[in-house]
């Protein structure tokens, strides 16, 4: 995802590699595997192990995806003298494209790896059919991490980063990490999917508003530059909509404890992230937004999922 993280100036080499995996973005891909990991507790279904390597291959990819777009914007020309945003590493000189180039290959290999082992302990030497599809998504994973804004045509540049946020830290993480554990898909699971996917879109959002000069600068067309700043701030409002009216839509079609409204207690910093990113204009205003959505996701999804375990 398209996210930024602030580096230091004149940071040693460790500092600068540990700022271009951007630990700010984490509880995202903490947040999708966790709601499929409550949404298996809620359903009796709960595989520790199966969790464990779910958060790992995610985290690779997370990291994957932000190495990636630090050497993709770099090459592209989105992170420029123009760019109001924090420095990136490449773009800075902390770090060499072409060792960026190797980071990220190492990173596909670590998700590669984590991700086969993941698949071997969910279904074994009986399971080759699921087996090789789940194989194929996460090959698509890898594929979209690295060509976010990488690559010789990238989708991100195209306006279509958000489509592939809420299929990848929606649709694929949560519904993946439930199927993976419980071998099966109640329909309902689409809705507190689409909770992490609204909220990660709306992450993306924030930074691509941030963004929007250096963008129309580079020809990235991302949602905000074609929208334009004000309705890019009215279509982040929608998203945020969207995650809380998906999370109600789900206890309310499958009610059975109050406690599966404990989510509510999160609602209040959905609000704060809305209201601030429609009030803050400058980059420097709404950088620390980007952070505080993310946390916010993670929180929003450790209350539902608490609610749904314990209700």
């Amino acid at each position: 995802m398209n996210t930024t993280q602030h580096i230091p100036q004149n940071p040693g080499l460790v500092k600068a590699w540990i700022s271009a995996f951007r630990p700010r973005t984490l509880p995202l891909a903490f947040s999708c595997i966790g709601m499929g990991g409550f949404m298996a507790a809620a359903y009796d279904a709960f595989n520790a192990t199966v969790v464990l390597l779910c958060v790992l291959t995610t985290l690779f990819l997370q990291i994957l995806s932000n190495l990636a777009n630090d050497y993709g914007d770099s090459i592209h020309g989105a992170d420029s003298v123009h760019r109001e945003g924090p420095q990136r590493a490449v773009q800075a000189g902390h770090i060499k494209a072409e060792h960026m180039k190797k980071g990220m290959a190492v990173f596909s290999l670590l998700s590669l790896v984590t991700g086969l082992l993941l698949l071997w302990v969910a279904f074994g030497t009986e399971g080759l059919y699921l087996f090789l599809i789940f194989l194929g998504l996460g090959l698509a994973s890898i594929w979209a991490a690295i060509n976010y804004t990488a690559g010789s045509n990238p989708y991100g540049y195209a306006g279509l980063g958000d489509i592939f946020v809420f299929v990848f830290f929606g649709l694929v993480g949560v519904l993946g990490t439930f199927f993976l554990q419980a071998q099966s898909l109640p329909v309902l699971m689409v809705l507190p999917a689409m909770v992490c996917g609204f909220f990660s879109m709306a992450v993306l959002n924030v930074n691509n508003i941030r963004d929007i000069k250096s963008d129309v600068l580079a020809g990235k067309r991302s949602i905000p530059v074609r929208l334009g700043p004000k309705r890019a701030r009215m279509y982040h409002l929608m998203l945020l909509a969207g995650g809380v009216i998906s999370a109600v839509a789900y206890v309310l079609l499958n009610f059975y404890s109050v406690w599966q409204f404990l989510f509510l207690l999160a609602v209040p910093l959905v609000i704060v992230n809305g209201v601030k990113v429609w009030q803050k204009q400058t980059s420097a205003e709404l950088d620390p937004y980007l952070k505080q959505m993310a946390i916010t996701t993670m929180l929003f999804v450790l209350l539902f999922g608490i609610g749904q375990v314990v209700g």
